[in-house]
């Protein structure tokens, strides 16, 4: 049985680890209301370049001369997976609930007798990966220290996957992040990147009646967005996951807030009979040496 100086350490252990996730909880209320701005304003923009892109891919069905990023290799046979989750713990299920995700296709592919490579963006994806996966991981790119994600980190990662696509070292990608709802939801998501999945809802352009004629022709203009859109598209998942990231911190710190008082209160209790009982047995002594007198 823990004496009564045991006891009052852990309270005090508990209360600080309190004082330090409430602490945790409120930084992360504040980064949420900027990441959920800043996701909340890119959807738009991705959503509208799948629509352009829609439209000028079906400008070109029956050709034969539309973009390997458009129409892939022609094989199936190597997928890269770029798993982008975050920098940091304390956060929940995020990373664990990407990687989950990430896995169950691992799995399935290598079932099925297909090359896997695997790109990690972020370092909480790639310690969980490489347990099982270590000679499949190609690079892990980190964002550790970046403050304020920009178009440019989206742009780089982006680079290096044409890089490997053109170098003949896979023919699908997939990206992999984590859709923010809310504060409570977050949503494990896994998007083709290339060959460019191109919605069959896509809302096409409202011409308003109009003849439009494309200067340069599709194809160009194709060869030009088709790069681009994966930059959007990886910038996007980055901002979604940002956001998420910080609403499963907040949830989690306010959950470990929550069970840290339950604690301090169990452990006040379990203080106070012991103390109780002290001072009983004490008592019980000194009268029971009073009567032997």
């Amino acid at each position: 049985m823990p004496s009564l100086k045991d006891l009052r350490n852990r309270i005090s252990t508990v209360k600080s680890t309190q004082k330090i996730t409430k602490a945790m909880q409120m930084v992360a209320a504040a980064k949420l209301r900027r990441a959920q701005v800043a996701a909340e304003a890119a959807r738009p923009y991705a959503a509208r370049m799948e629509a352009v892109l829609s439209n000028l891919a079906m400008a070109l069905q029956g050709r034969e001369d539309g973009s390997p990023l458009m129409i892939g290799t022609g094989k199936t046979e190597t997928y890269l997976l770029v798993v982008c989750t975050s920098e940091r713990g304390l956060c929940g299920a995020f990373n664990s609930s990407i990687v989950r995700l990430a896995r169950e296709r691992i799995n399935r592919l290598i079932a099925d007798g297909k090359a896997v490579k695997i790109l990690c963006v972020g370092k909480k994806g790639f310690d969980q990966l490489k347990r099982l996966y270590a000679s499949r991981i190609i690079e892990v790119i980190e964002l550790r220290g970046v403050r304020q994600l920009g178009f440019e980190h989206a742009e780089g990662i982006a680079q290096k996957i044409l890089e490997l696509f053109a170098a003949g070292q896979f023919d699908v990608a997939t990206l992999f992040f984590s859709r923010f709802k809310s504060v409570m939801s977050q949503t494990p998501t896994a998007q083709q990147l290339i060959p460019a999945e191109i919605p069959a809802n896509a809302p096409a352009a409202n011409l308003g009646g109009a003849v439009y004629e494309y200067e340069p022709d599709e194809a160009e203009i194709l060869a030009d967005l088709l790069p681009l859109n994966i930059g959007v598209q990886i910038f996007k998942a980055l901002l979604e996951n940002a956001a998420s990231e910080q609403g499963a911190r907040m949830s989690a710190m306010d959950n470990a807030t929550r069970n840290a008082g339950d604690m301090i209160s169990r452990l006040t209790m379990k203080y106070n009979r012991s103390r109780q009982a002290q001072i009983t047995k004490e008592l019980i002594e000194i009268i029971s040496g009073a009567e032997a007198l």
